[in-house]
Order: C-alpha cells, then structure tokens, then sequence
C-alpha cells in the first residue's frame, strides 16, 4: 500500500547512507526490556500482526527497549532512520509511544516486510512479526463525498466530530476544512501533526493526540503509517486542518485493530491540525551567540557543514559542555520524544569533521532517554528547546570511551552543532 524508500530520501534516488559509514556498539553492556509477543501484538494499535496458523510455535520474545548499543550505525553513534520498511522498530515504537503517552495512541502501523535488512537491526531482535496479509486496493483520494460528518472548533484544539446517521459511501475522503499559510508538505517531508477522531462504523470516539499535548512527528508518505494518515498530509499546507474518512483499505484493511475496537470494515474519520512541516535538507537560521572563549568557534555554512575551529591551548574536557548558539522559540525537549536535527561532528582536537546529516540533505531523527545515542547527546539534547542551535562539546566518557570508531580515535572528544527542527510523539527507529 506504501511505497517503501530505500533511503531516507526519495525511493531509489540513493542507497543507504549508514551503509558506507563505520559504526560499532556503544561500551558497556547495557540492559534490554524484554516483551513477549502477545504484549507487543496487544499494544501495537495501528496495525497488528496477524494471528499464527495453527500448530505454529510461539514467538521468541522480541527486545523493546535497550540500552546495548545496536550495530551498523553511524560514526557519531547515532542509528540513521530505516532505509526501508518491514522493521521490528515500527511496531516497538509503537509500543513506546503508547507507553510514553499513557492511554493515548498513536498513528503508527506495523509495515510490511520487503524482505530488505536494516542497517540498525540487532541480533538480538533478528526475530520480526510475520507480514500482514495482502490489502485491498487503496481507493483514490477525493476532496468531498455525498455524506460527511461535520466538524466544530479552531486549529490547534480537540475537534468535535458529529456523524451522520446514513453510513458512509466508501469514499476516501481528504477535505480541507482550513487552509494554512506555512511550508507545503511534499513526500519525505517531516511532519508535526496532531488529530482527533472516531469510528464512524460503531460511533465510537478514538482517542487522538490533544491528551497527550504531544503532537505526532513523522515523514510523509514514507509507509509508516495507515494510508488514511500516511497520503492525506502530501500536498497541504502546514497550518492546515483536514477532514479524513478513511474506508478500511485506507486505515486496517481487512485485519481492523482489536486494541483499539476497530472492526475489520470499519470506517474512520481523522481531523487532523498540521502544525509543522519540515523538508529533510531544512537548517536554521539567525544570529549566532559566540560560544565561550573555551569552546570550539562555529561558522555558520548554510546547507552545508560548519566550520568548527577548536580553540589552541584549551585542555580536554571531562564532563559535557554546552552552548545555545540559537535560542529557539519552541517548547523544552522531554525524555522520551522523537526529535527532529541536522548535524555536524567534529573532533574537538583538530576540528576534522568526521560526519554530518547535511552532506547527505537529510535530517536525523532518533528517541532521546533511551540509550540509542551516545550519552552525551541524550544529555546534551534533552531539556533544549524546538529551534535552538546547540553546540556540544561531548567528553570521550560520554561518547566512545576508549573503542574506536571510523575517524574517531579512541578517547576522543566530540564536538557537536545540532540544528533542533521538530520534536514529537513518533516510532522508535
């Protein structure tokens, strides 16, 4: 149903960009957060797995969460986002933000499996849920039906859903009840979204993402989501409020979703609020506060690298250090969330940069607080706020330790600047 990148980019334009780059575990041994299938199946919400076949074994229970560092990463330490779907990562992030959020879903759905390795699987979670059978056809996208639900309230709040008592015409419906005047959402840019909806099959409201305050952060039309959410977002305005009816090959298909009492030929309606909408090369802008006399100077190169020049003389550091280049406007990043960065790293030593997410036009996402960055990025990152320009200065105990890696030497201190573009509720990559 969804067309399956082979990087973070356009389908095919490029291949995997983690694939070129050496990576290795994090020191340490690390713990993991073990939950058994049926847990995993009952939480996941938007797009369970399947039932085995009879006869069948169970399942080997898959890793939720763990601090041991995963394989095939980036030099920085950081895992890249999948270069394809069919990953164990959709269906635990799901978890996650069920988790992180309380009772509050989210919009992620387990993907189908296109028989690609990922280059941040591990082999401890080498087991993945089998794919789900084959959907049905998603019906094309129309901007109006004979019969609707109507909508009351503003942007930016819970929206009152009022359904008709005639059932609804299969339609696929993306109605835009409220045109924004902020950037276009193309495929492949990342999106904060919030929405509201119910079950217009059953009357039933479901619960959307106003509880959580937390908006929904994620690529469109990357197949990481129902259909209904995936495509409705291309081509609007963030800004926008979107009026959604999603048939059921636009939302679970034949399967429904039994944790969330979605039935098999159930039909849904979404309105969903786009707040921001970010193209994978975006980078900020604005005066730049120099950093102190003891941290590396920054050059500010647009869309390209910056120019990090150590300062001679300055003693290695032992713990983290930090500096707001550019004070952002947006709210305080929480353990747990999905952010949103461009990036650049340096040795601190000589100011050779060994890796940046702008050499390769593409934002970085990953979950802070949960040990899939070094330390000192989760440390670093977490508590800033959406928009800042962050420069850390990231000491070898909060990085790689004594193991090398790539370019890094052992023992190395980093130096970071980390663009914050977004920040929200999103699957664990």
């Amino acid at each position: 149903m969804s067309e399956k990148a082979s990087s973070p980019g356009e389908a095919g334009t490029a291949a995997d960009p983690a694939a070129a780059r050496p990576g290795g575990p994090l020191p340490g041994d690390g713990e993991s957060i073990v939950v058994p299938p049926a847990i995993l199946k009952q939480q996941a919400g938007w797009g369970q797995a399947p039932a085995r076949p009879a006869g069948e074994k169970d399942e080997e229970p898959q890793v939720f969460a763990s601090t041991v560092r995963r394989k095939d990463l980036s030099e920085a330490g950081y895992d890249e986002d999948p270069p394809g779907a069919g990953r164990l990562g959709a269906i635990l992030g799901t978890v996650l933000a069920v988790l992180l959020v309380g009772s509050c879903i989210t919009l992620y759905m387990v993907n189908k499996d296109d028989g690609k390795s990922s280059a941040a699987s591990t082999p401890d979670a080498a087991a993945t849920a089998s794919p789900p059978p084959s959907a049905d056809p998603v019906p094309p996208i129309k901007d109006n039906a004979k019969v609707l639900p109507t909508v009351t309230g503003e942007f930016g709040t819970k929206a009152t859903i009022a359904l008709p008592k005639e059932a609804s015409d299969g339609t696929f419906v993306v109605k835009e009840l409220k045109s924004g005047d902020g950037a276009k959402v193309d495929k492949n840019t990342w999106v904060t979204a919030d929405f509201s909806a119910m079950n217009w099959s059953t009357g039933k409201e479901i619960e959307g993402s106003y509880k959580s305050g937390k908006p929904q952060l994620f690529q469109a039309g990357a197949g990481k989501l129902i259909p209904a959410l995936d495509q409705a977002v291309t081509g609007h305005k963030a800004g926008s409020r979107l009026l959604v009816v999603a048939p059921p090959a636009a939302a679970f298909g034949s399967q429904g979703s039994s944790g969330m009492g979605v039935g098999a030929k159930d039909t849904l309606v979404f309105v969903i609020d786009i707040k921001n909408a970010t193209a994978p090369d975006t980078v900020l802008s604005g005066d730049m506060t120099a950093p102190p006399a003891d941290m590396p100077k920054v050059k500010d190169n647009g869309k390209k690298p910056a120019d990090i020049t150590p300062v001679p003389g300055t003693p290695e550091v032992k713990d983290l250090k930090s500096h707001v280049l550019i004070q952002g406007k947006g709210r305080k990043i929480e353990a747990g969330e999905k952010v949103l960065v461009q990036y650049t790293g340096a040795l601190y030593k000589d100011g050779k940069v060994f890796d940046s997410s702008l050499k390769r036009g593409q934002a970085f996402t990953f979950v802070t607080g949960g040990g899939g960055v070094i330390e000192g990025w989760d440390k670093g990152i977490t508590g800033q706020t959406v928009g800042s320009r962050v420069e850390l200065v990231i000491p070898a105990s909060l990085a790689y330790k004594d193991q090398a890696q790539g370019d890094i030497p052992a023992n190395s201190t980093l130096v970071f600047v980390i663009d914050i573009l977004d920040a929200g509720v999103g699957a664990q990559d």
